[in-house]
């Protein structure tokens, strides 16, 4: 994403934990092309090194391999930045159900705090982490506004949230402003299709490209709030550049603002696909038992991030699509 024209400083130093990750990679790339700094921290526990393959040799560009349940780490890292974009988190329900203890407290709670202590001690400006939607748990009121949450449905859930609670505390007794960000189902390029626990579009694509059936977990009537890889970059940068007082030490949604059911988006796949390969739209759709933890629906209200931060998504759910299916197509077609 160019945002030059959203008018960012290319002076600031951003730290950008889970840097190479799906969403921090994408954030280097735009922050990189504005002409800032970028230091990047990952243990590569889920992150790839093939996400930063072209800014390694960029000399605005540093890559500290080291894991954020290190406070010393946590310290270099924050050490002259202006800002910091945390995105660093063991992701996914399915995972913190199978396995609470190293998602819920060692990385996604121990590791927050020592990034919040890191960057207070280290005077860092402003701290923007990722939030989920998954804090709205239970709560069925649609859309999802900010201020109305549920009870939470999984692990996963609780170290997001216990995350807000956080950064609303060091807000109010230490004066270090932060910004979460509740991000609504993102996908695009450079998203992982592998592995137990990956997202759900590009595990569908890379089915529907080997003709291999996809399965829906349930009937297909759960629906989601799919937000592209390029709003969420948006985002990041006006939460970084608001000076509004209002604005600050405060969540939002991050979404386009409307739903999709699974169904429905399967059938979006394959539109798009069979202009690769026409065999595509002959392929099958399974279904399987619900998953523990997954929240029947969402869809997030924007209204709170359009007014204060004066966020309009570049992409809806169709656009999107037809983007990332041609970089899987070119990058991941075996």
């Amino acid at each position: 994403m160019n945002i030059s024209e959203i008018g960012f400083n290319p002076d600031y130093t951003i730290l950008i934990t889970g840097g190479a990750g799906f969403i921090g990679s994408n954030i280097t790339e735009s922050l990189l092309n504005n002409g800032n700094k970028v230091i990047c921290l990952d243990n590569f526990s889920t992150g790839r090194i093939e996400n930063l393959s072209t800014f390694l040799k960029n000399p605005n560009y540093r890559l500290i391999e080291g894991d954020i349940r290190n406070i010393e780490v946590c310290r270099d890292a924050c050490s002259n930045v202006d800002y910091v974009l945390h995105q660093a988190a063991l992701g996914s329900v399915p995972r913190s159900i199978n396995d609470p203890i190293m998602t819920s407290n060692d990385v996604n709670v121990g590791g927050f705090l020592n990034m919040l202590v890191a960057a207070r001690d280290e005077k860092v400006k402003r701290f923007i982490y990722a939030a989920s939607s998954s804090t709205y748990g239970d709560s069925k009121n649609l859309p999802k506004v900010e201020d109305i949450i549920g009870q939470p449905l999984s692990p996963y859930a609780i170290t997001k949230y216990v995350n807000e609670l956080y950064a609303k505390v060091f807000s109010t007794t230490y004066g270090l402003e932060t910004i979460g960000l509740r991000y609504f189902n993102v996908f695009g390029r450079k998203q992982d299709p592998n592995g137990a626990y990956a997202a759900v579009i590009p595990k569908f694509v890379m089915k529907f490209m080997n003709l291999e059936s996809p399965t829906i977990n349930g009937d297909g009537s759960y629906s989601r709030d799919f937000t592209y890889i390029d709003n969420v970059v948006q985002m990041n940068v006006r939460a970084m550049l608001t000076e509004k007082e209002e604005a600050i030490n405060t969540v939002y949604n991050v979404a386009c603002g409307d739903r999709i059911d699974l169904n429905n988006l399967v059938l979006l796949l394959k539109k798009y696909l069979s202009q690769f390969d026409p065999n595509i739209m002959d392929v099958n759709i399974t279904y399987g038992p619900s998953r523990k933890g997954d929240v029947p629906h969402s869809l997030a209200s924007i209204e709170k991030a359009k007014k204060l931060l004066g966020y309009n998504p570049s992409h809806n759910l169709e656009n999107g699509l037809k983007e990332a299916i041609i970089w899987y197509w070119k990058n991941l077609k075996k």
